[in-house]
């Protein structure tokens, strides 16, 4: 089992490169995540309960200087219990507006239902672990940071 990417970055993310790392003849599934910065955000939750979405122009994501090894840890520990292949996860910091990507998680597996099941667990586990900040400018002229401690 091979962790193939596990980084942090200030420039555009490559899906091709995701899909190429973690490629392998051993692998009969592999799974793709990717998550773009999208044009609103609102309260999670059933829709019927959601107030008025607010719309979003652009955001910024800060990262703290040891975000890389927390997400290389967080990978190899994934990657150790042999449900996978190989894995991978890459993450952009700095300004993004509507349309980029933010994240690009891959998976291979022997079998579809592993390669699924781990990709979730690892953005899942990524985005509630990882110390990675989300600064969201509205146009409205307001602002609000995701994800401080």
């Amino acid at each position: 089992m091979t962790v193939t990417l596990a980084e942090i970055r200030e420039t555009p993310l490559s899906v091709d490169e995701v899909l190429t790392s973690v490629s392998s003849p051993k692998a009969g599934g592999v799974c793709l995540f990717v998550g773009t910065v999208r044009d609103h955000d609102g309260p999670a939750g059933d829709v019927a309960e959601q107030t008025a979405d607010k719309t979003v122009s652009a955001l910024d994501y800060s990262a703290h200087p040891q975000a890389a090894e927390a997400a290389r840890a967080l990978a190899d520990r994934l990657a150790a219990d042999g449900r996978s292949v190989r894995l991978a996860v890459v993450h952009r910091v700095g300004h993004l507006e509507v349309g980029d990507v933010a994240v690009v998680v891959g998976v291979s597996a022997e079998h579809r239902g592993e390669a699924f099941d781990v990709c979730r667990e690892l953005i899942d586990e990524f985005k509630a672990t990882i110390p990675i900040w989300k600064h969201q400018r509205f146009a409205d002229g307001a602002d609000e940071w995701v994800g401080l401690p």
